[in-house]
């Protein structure tokens, strides 16, 4: 007979489907409203799911899955079994390219992204809830912080409370690489990168 999953290790997974939804929903950009019009089900049944508050179902998850263009075993966190390796699916965020580099939903997520040039875009710095480390693996990065405005090279890092109004971007015409930790208000990564210059020229 083939081995099943438990009760237990079945409810653990679905308890982490509301997050999941939630997350993949808000790194989108997409609205409560704007999911219901996609997928036709009701913005209240989709504000329940995320919170919890009603069990995901094959009816539900499929139409969902099919708006945010992820797989279903992507979409619940499912594992492969035996296999420890993290499937590398680049999405497409804000003209981004996030590549997530963590399989379950938790207290610290880490991303590598590929931020294109922008020429001309004018900063527009937000704050929310967290703790961000950033590592440069190829190019320069702007990265304004607050007060300071800074660029990073490769081999660079810096960590900041996204509380803080925060924004980043290639700081040239080049494409920038960093891999990011983001985690929870109150985690904390101990790479500290020190200002070494302005972006201003």
């Amino acid at each position: 007979m083939g081995t099943m999953t438990s009760p237990s290790a079945a409810d653990a997974v679905l308890d982490q489907v509301g997050p999941r939804l939630r997350r993949l929903r808000v790194e989108r950009g997409v609205t409560l409203t704007g999911l219901a019009e996609i997928t036709g089900i009701s913005k209240s049944t989709l504000s329940r799911l995320e919170s919890g508050g009603r069990r995901p179902s094959l009816e539900l998850l499929l139409p969902i899955a099919r708006a945010h263009r992820v797989s279903l075993d992507e979409l619940v966190g499912a594992p492969e079994v035996g296999d420890p390796r993290v499937r590398l699916v680049p999405r497409e965020v804000n003209g981004r390219s996030v590549i997530p580099l963590t399989r379950a939903a938790g207290p610290l997520q880490a991303f590598k992204l590929v931020i294109p040039p922008t020429p001309g875009k004018v900063p527009v710095p937000q704050t929310h809830e967290g703790y961000e480390w950033l590592y440069v693996l190829a190019g320069r990065l702007r990265l304004i912080l607050a007060d300071h405005d800074l660029v990073l090279v490769t081999g660079e890092a810096a960590e900041f409370d996204t509380r803080l109004p925060h924004c980043f971007m290639s700081a040239d015409d080049n494409p920038v690489e960093i891999l990011s930790l983001f985690g929870r208000q109150g985690e904390r990564m101990h790479v500290r990168a020190k200002p070494r210059r302005s972006a201003a020229r």
